[in-house]
C-alpha cells in the first residue's frame, strides 16, 4: 500500500431506509475510494453495515465529514476506525483458510442452542464470519408458528479436533432436541444433482413389510426382526428372507390397499417438488419392494427406484422374492451407479436413510443424511435430521424459505 494511502473501517447502523446504502457509497465513489469489503445486515429493519475502503490521505478528510453529514440527515449513526496494512494483510491471509457450514435447524430455536453452537466452533479457534436464518420469519402466535427454525453459520478456519467437535455437535443436539450439520464449504455443497432415499421409515412412516405382516397375520414375529435389523443386530438379507417367507399365502390385492394409505413423511410433499424443480435426479433405493416404490415413483415423479420383488402364484405371495436382494452394499453400489448414469460427480450426492443397512450408501455420499435414525446409525453418520419433517433437506442444502417461497 502507499504511503499516502489509509484504509478506513466505516461501521453504520440504524433504522434502515431506502437509499442508505446507495447514498453513502456514491459519497466514496465521488472521492474515488476504493471499496476492500463491504457487508450488510437488516434486523427488524435495524440496517447494520460495515465498508472497508481505500483511499488517498489527502482525501480522506473530506470522505469523513461528508459522510457524518449525510449519515444525520438519513437518521443513521456512522463510526470510523482506521486499520494499518499489517492489519489488513494479516487479515488476507486468513481468508484463504478451511470454511465450513453449521446449519442448526429445529421446531424453534433457542439461545440457549446458539450459544452452544457458537461455544463448541469458538473451542475449536473457528471463527464465525456471518450468520444468516434461512426459515421465514416468526410471528409471536405459537399457533401460527413456522413449525421449524434455520440459522446457518459460516465458519472459518481449521478445527483443532474434527472428531471432539462432531462429538461436540451430536452431545449438544440430543441435550436440546436440535440438529447441527457441519459441512465444508466446497463448490459441491452448491452443486448437488442426484439424491438417494431409502423409503420404508424415510419417504413413509412405516415399514411396509409389517404393514404386510399384520394383513397375514404375523405382525409381531415380523416386526421384531425388522427391528433387529435396522439397529444391525442381524444380516439384512437373511432377516429379509425369513420375513418374506412368513408372508406365504397372503392375498396380492392387499398390497394396493396398503399403497393407497402410505403414510408420506412430513416435508416429503415440499422437498420433493422443490428437487424436481431445480433439476435434481431422485431415486428410492429400499430394502422394501418394489411395489410401493412404484407407487410413490408415479406420486411424485421419482426417476429411480430399486428395491425387491415379490413373487406371486395364482394371486398369492408364495413366501420368496426374485431377484438380487437390495441390502445396504446394494444400495451403495447401486448410487455409485446412477452418478455414473447421470455424469454426477459422487461428491453432488446426497443418500437419506434411517437404518444400518442406509449406511454404506450414506458413508458414500456427498451428503449423508441419517434421517429419523437409530441410535447406532445418527452416531455414525456425518450429518442427522431428528426434530422436523424431510424439508429439512432444504436447509443442509443452503435454501432459503425467502426463495423457495417465491419461486416454487
Amino acid at each position: 500500500m502507499a504511503t499516502n494511502e489509509e484504509l478506513i473501517l466505516l461501521n453504520i447502523n440504524g433504522t434502515d431506509r431506502l437509499g442508505v446504502t446507495a447514498t453513502l457509497t456514491e459519497i466514496l465513489a465521488q472521492n474515488n475510494a476504493n471499496i476492500l469489503d463491504i457487508g450488510q445486515a437488516d434486523i427488524h429493519n435495524n440496517l447494520s453495515l460495515g465498508i472497508l475502503i481505500q483511499c488517498d490521505a489527502s482525501t480522506s478528510g473530506q470522505i469523513l465529514k461528508e459522510l457524518l453529514f449525510k449519515s444525520y440527515e438519513l437518521g443513521v449513526n456512522i463510526r470510523f476506525k482506521p486499520i494499518s496494512a499489517e492489519d489488513y494483510t494479516q487479515w488476507v491471509g486468513m481468508q484463504g483458510r478451511n470454511r465450513y457450514i453449521v446449519t442448526i435447524l429445529g421446531r424453534k430455536l433457542t439461545a440457549k442452542q446458539i450459544a452452544g453452537v457458537s461455544r463448541i466452533i469458538a473451542e475449536q479457534d473457528m471463527n464465525i464470519d456471518d450468520i444468516k436464518r434461512l426459515t421465514g420469519r416468526i410471528p409471536l402466535d405459537e399457533n401460527a408458528r413456522t413449525p421449524k427454525a434455520s440459522v446457518e453459520f459460516s465458519v472459518r478456519g481449521t478445527p483443532k479436533d474434527k472428531e471432539k467437535m462432531k462429538a461436540d455437535f451430536l452431545k449438544l443436539a440430543t441435550e436440546l432436541q436440535v440438529d447441527i450439520s457441519f459441512q465444508e464449504d466446497s463448490m459441491y455443497r452448491r452443486m448437488r444433482r442426484l439424491i438417494c432415499f431409502d423409503m420404508d421409515s424415510t419417504l413413509i412412516e412405516t415399514e411396509v413389510i409389517d404393514e404386510l405382516a399384520i394383513r397375514a397375520g404375523v405382525g409381531d414375529e415380523v416386526k421384531a426382526i425388522t427391528e433387529s435389523a435396522m439397529r444391525g443386530e442381524i444380516d439384512f438379507t437373511e432377516s429379509f428372507r425369513r420375513r418374506c417367507a412368513l408372508l406365504k399365502g397372503l392375498d396380492v390385492s392387499v398390497m394396493q390397499e396398503i399403497a393407497e394409505n402410505l403414510p408420506i413423511t412430513e416435508g416429503a410433499d415440499r422437498l420433493m417438488r422443490v428437487l424436481k424443480k431445480v433439476g435434481f435426479k431422485i431415486a428410492i433405493l429400499s430394502g422394501g419392494f418394489t411395489y410401493f416404490g412404484n407407487y410413490l415413483k408415479q406420486k411424485f415423479g421419482i426417476d429411480y427406484v430399486y428395491a425387491n420383488e415379490l413373487e406371486v402364484i395364482d394371486g398369492k405371495l408364495t413366501g420368496r422374492y426374485l431377484g438380487e436382494v437390495v441390502d445396504g452394499k446394494r444400495k451403495a453400489e447401486l448410487l455409485r451407479l446412477i452418478a455414473q448414469v447421470e455424469n454426477v460427480d459422487i461428491r453432488q450426492t446426497v443418500a437419506v436413510g434411517d437404518g444400518a443397512n442406509d449406511l454404506p450408501m450414506i458413508s458414500i455420499a456427498g451428503l449423508g443424511i441419517a434421517f429419523h435414525a437409530k441410535p447406532k446409525v445418527k452416531a455414525t453418520a456425518e450429518q442427522s435430521i431428528s426434530t422436523i419433517g424431510l424439508d429439512g433437506i432444504l436447509y443442509f442444502l443452503g435454501y432459503k424459505d425467502s426463495y423457495l417461497n417465491e419461486h416454487i
